[in-house]
């Protein structure tokens, strides 16, 4: 990925002019410091722990920029419903790697995640025959698994650390299992909305069964899902879980609203992000770690992974949306533009391209927006930008999992940020 000086400007000039004492502060709180411009790709790599991902995704070296930390004002820090972008921290974490080459993820979950759709089924047991054809059409075992396999490696990861046995607990077992089935009925329920007829590659619920009762299923799985979780008996973690399908709901209705302000737009795509597509695997991670470890720091170590992993994974998501063609999505590119979003790319471009804000606030509704918005796209560093700001929260959330003990698992965590990054589907 290109890195070089992609945003030279005015306001570049600003924030190389600002002073450096506070080592805290939120990217996003400089971002917005700056009037909504967006950052540099060649901004320095401040906080970047001792692991770094491949050469092609390597943010550029103290060595290429030398910038210090942005001092944001008071009245920003207070501003606590800001603080979604990774901070600026200094690195105070373990050793990063054990000896040993870290293990693929996908490689390393699989023994905990092979009996995982065959779980599923079972949770969702029905008599009716076309009900449980429903229920059971995206747990086909085709799926990435992305969720659980995060999930139970946190869960081995922390349980070492937690100087127990690796192996994971049965309740951790079920949480990767419900994180999977919440993820799904989101799915069943967000195409009944988008009014997909495209999901992994094949016809989705809605289209083959029609919306009433694709919306039915998405409520049977979830209500399967909150049965599963009730008999963990844990009032914490269920709470936690509880949380998870709170923010899906506000996600929802963010996502079907704008934001006029340039500000306040870029703000509210990265909460609709979090709540979306972070919340279940912060809150997952969370979980897992409350049936081994009552520390609430280390808590919080799995939940701010998990966060900004699912955030990162989102902002590849909307680039791919603009680089990756329908055969690798498993649905038809721009879908985003078509459905009258503006991610991370397209809010990036404003900056370049200011005709957009008026193909925004009508959610690229008139004949041509689409492709207009599409050109302007690439023909911006928006791709770049967002790029850009996933490695950024790829490299707080090494920041925050390299404070556990040594592990494989840990380790594996550690790498599937890399996979995050350098991802094409």
């Amino acid at each position: 990925m290109r890195v070089g000086n992609v945003m030279a400007g005015p306001w570049w000039r600003q924030y190389r002019r600002l002073s450096a004492s506070c080592t805290a502060t939120s990217i996003f709180e400089s971002f917005w410091h700056l009037k909504g411009r967006p950052l540099s790709s060649s901004a320095s790599s401040l906080g970047r722990a001792s692991w770094s991902p491949r050469p092609e995704t390597r943010p550029p070296t103290a060595a290429q920029v030398n910038l210090k930390t942005v001092n944001v004002k008071s009245s920003l820090i207070r501003q606590q419903s800001w603080l979604l972008l990774p901070t600026l921290q200094t690195c105070c974490c373990r050793k990063t790697h054990s000896d040993a080459k870290p293990k693929d993820p996908f490689t390393l979950a699989q023994r905990d995640l092979t009996s995982l759709y065959d779980d599923i089924k079972k949770e969702l047991f029905v008599s009716k025959v076309e009900l449980k054809s429903l229920c059971e059409y995206y747990f086909d075992g085709k799926g990435k698994a992305i969720r659980p396999m995060i999930v139970v490696l946190m869960a081995r990861a922390l349980n070492i650390h937690s100087d127990r046995a690796g192996d994971l607990l049965p309740g951790q077992r079920a949480i990767a299992m419900i994180s999977e089935m919440i993820h799904t009925a989101s799915l069943v329920h967000d195409d009944v909305i988008d009014g997909s007829d495209k999901r992994r590659g094949k016809r989705t619920i809605n289209e083959v069964w029609g919306e009433k009762k694709a919306i039915l299923a998405g409520d049977f799985i979830l209500s399967a899902a909150s049965m599963a979780l009730a008999r963990i008996g844990d009032i914490t973690v269920v709470k936690v879980l509880a949380q998870v399908i709170e923010d899906l709901v506000r996600g929802e209705f963010m996502q079907l609203g704008s934001k006029e302000n340039e500000n306040e737009r870029f703000k509210h795509y990265l909460e609709k992000t979090f709540k979306k597509t972070a919340s279940l695997i912060a809150n997952s991670c969370k979980a897992v770690s409350i049936l081994v470890n009552s520390d609430p720091e280390v808590h919080e170590i799995a939940y701010q992974y998990g966060k900004n992993v699912g955030i990162a994974f989102q902002l590849v998501d909307d680039v791919l949306d603009f680089t990756s063609g329908a055969s690798q999505l498993g649905k038809p590119a721009a879908a985003d533009l078509k459905l009258g979003l503006a991610t991370g790319p397209v809010l990036f471009a404003c900056q370049q391209f200011p005709e957009l804000h008026a193909m925004i606030m009508r959610r690229f509704s008139a004949k041509g927006d689409v492709d207009r918005a599409w050109q302007y796209v690439l023909q911006s560093n928006g791709v770049q930008q967002t790029n850009y700001l996933a490695q950024r929260y790829c490299q707080e959330a090494i920041r925050q999992i390299s404070r556990l003990r040594p592990s494989p698992e840990r380790d594996a965590l550690i790498r599937l940020t890399e996979m995050v990054l350098t991802r094409d589907k």
